[in-house]
C-alpha cells in the first residue's frame, strides 16, 4: 500500500503543465496565489524493488502560504486530499483515513516511505527556488533547470512568451523518483 500511495502522492505533489489561460495571469515573478489543473506520471525505480508507475489528475491551489492539492484517477475518481498550513498538515484518503504533522514533507515520508519535496513544490511550479538551489534559464530568461537538494525540477513552455507559466514539468532524484507533470489550465487563486 505505501508504494501505489507514494507514486499517487509524489505525482500529484510534482505535477505541472499549462495552456493558454482564460484570464492572463500576473508575470511569473509577481504570482503569490494560484491554482492549477493538471495531469501527473509517477515513476519509482528504487533499488530491488519492481518499478512502480502511477498516474491521475491533480488540482492544486496555492493561497496565502496554504495549499490544498487534489488527487484523483485519471477516470476522475477521488483517491486523496493534502492540505498544508504554515501550522499544520493534513492528508486524507478516499478511505477516510487522516494523517497529520506539522512538516508536510515528514507526513509524505511517514505515508509513503519516501521523503518528498512538498513544502517546495509551489516555489518549483514557478521556477522558484531556495538559497542553495541552481538555476539554469533559457534564451527567454524562464527556467530551464532548477537544481536543489538533489531534485533536479526541467521546464517546458507553449510559447516563446518570456513571462508564460511552464506546461511541462519533470521532476527527479538521483534516478529513483521521476515525476511528470502536464498542466492544462492555470488560473489566478482569489
Amino acid at each position: 500500500m505505501k508504494s501505489g500511495f507514494l507514486l499517487l502522492l509524489a505525482t500529484s505533489l510534482l505535477a505541472a503543465c499549462t495552456s493558454v489561460p482564460p484570464a492572463p495571469l500576473a508575470a511569473r515573478d509577481n504570482i503569490r496565489n494560484f491554482t492549477l489543473e493538471g495531469r501527473f506520471a509517477l515513476r519509482i525505480t528504487l533499488p530491488g524493488q519492481a518499478v512502480q508507475n502511477s498516474g491521475g489528475r491533480l488540482t492544486w491551489t496555492h493561497q496565502n502560504r496554504s495549499d490544498r492539492v487534489l488527487l484523483s484517477s485519471p477516470l476522475g475518481y477521488g483517491l486523496a486530499e493534502i492540505e498544508t498550513t504554515p501550522e499544520i498538515s493534513r492528508l486524507r484518503t478516499a478511505e477516510g483515513k487522516t494523517r497529520e504533522s506539522t512538516d508536510p514533507d515528514a507526513l509524505i515520508e511517514d505515508v509513503t516511505g519516501q521523503r518528498l519535496p512538498v513544502s517546495r513544490m509551489p516555489a518549483w511550479l514557478l521556477g522558484r527556488s531556495g538559497d542553495n538551489a541552481r538555476i539554469e534559464s533559457d534564451a527567454q530568461g524562464r527556467p530551464a533547470r532548477l537544481n536543489e537538494d538533489g531534485w533536479q525540477v526541467d521546464y517546458a513552455f507553449e510559447d516563446d512568451n518570456p513571462d508564460a507559466l511552464p506546461n511541462r514539468l519533470t521532476l527527479s532524484r538521483n534516478g529513483e523518483i521521476e515525476l511528470r507533470l502536464r498542466i492544462e489550465e492555470w488560473k489566478d487563486a482569489p
